[in-house]
């Protein structure tokens, strides 16, 4: 049976406000439905990240992060005004990051990345999580470079602009393997280079329940991964480079 640490999921519960963006309201994708999704499969712990249409809601993350257990984080989207108080909460719940949507909106304005990036480290040695496109990422690059502790979402998004995302990783920052029905690029090419620059970097997701992409998750985005890279080079991005980048091992 394959092994991941799942990077980057998304729950969908009604139970908790849901926003409408851009003219989109998800369906339904709760604990239950993500747990029947990978049965296949052994998740040894994930991320829950908050997507566009959950604001800065972490009533659901809370009540997600309990109902999935053991090794299970969130990334969570906050005001730039939140207080320390409140971080260290959420951090004894479980969360490790905040999340900037630059592409869909739904997060802290782009132009508090600095600040907040800086008070969430300092305050609970959280990281930023990025979602946008490579060819965003040069007016953003002089501050994400400063930064003690970045990821990037689902590849960057597009070929074009990716040696923008590549002079990252240089500078240490990681790139979710996600989202590869949203991409506009090689994948396994896309892999191969980012892991050559840092075998660190790269963490694989299911993206599940992928709302709005493309194509949906499918394990054979798992076989991709596989493929591409040797077993323990593969380890690494299934499910290792996560562990450590969350915790839960001491890092090389």
């Amino acid at each position: 049976m394959r092994t991941i640490f799942d990077a980057h999921l998304h729950i969908i519960d009604p139970r908790f406000p849901l926003i409408e963006n851009q003219g989109f309201t998800p369906e339904p994708f709760t604990c239950k439905q993500y747990f029947e999704r990978v049965r296949d499969i052994e998740v040894i712990g994930g991320t829950v990240v908050s997507g566009s249409f959950q604001g800065v809601d972490q009533s659901y993350l809370i009540d997600a992060l309990h109902q999935l257990g053991k090794n299970f984080v969130g990334v969570t989207q906050l005001p730039y005004d939140t207080p320390d108080e409140r971080i260290r909460e959420l951090y004894h719940h479980g969360v490790r990051g905040v999340r900037f949507n630059v592409k869909r909106g739904g997060s802290e304005d782009i132009s508090k990345l600095d600040s907040l990036a800086k008070k969430v480290y300092e305050v609970a040695g959280w990281h930023i999580e990025l979602y946008m496109e490579s060819t965003q990422l040069p007016q953003l690059a002089p501050i994400i470079e400063k930064l003690p502790a970045v990821s990037i979402d689902h590849l960057g998004l597009k070929n074009e602009g990716f040696h923008h995302l590549l002079s990252l990783v240089e500078k240490g920052v990681r790139v979710k393997a996600t989202g590869f029905g949203r991409v506009d690029m090689n994948v396994e090419r896309t892999l191969k280079a980012i892991y050559s620059i840092n075998p660190q970097a790269l963490m694989f997701g299911t993206d599940l329940p992928s709302t709005r992409a493309n194509r949906p998750y499918h394990h054979q985005d798992i076989d991709i991964v596989s493929r591409t890279f040797s077993e323990a080079q593969a380890e690494d991005v299934l499910y290792k480079n996560a562990l450590r980048w969350y915790g839960f091992l001491e890092t090389r």
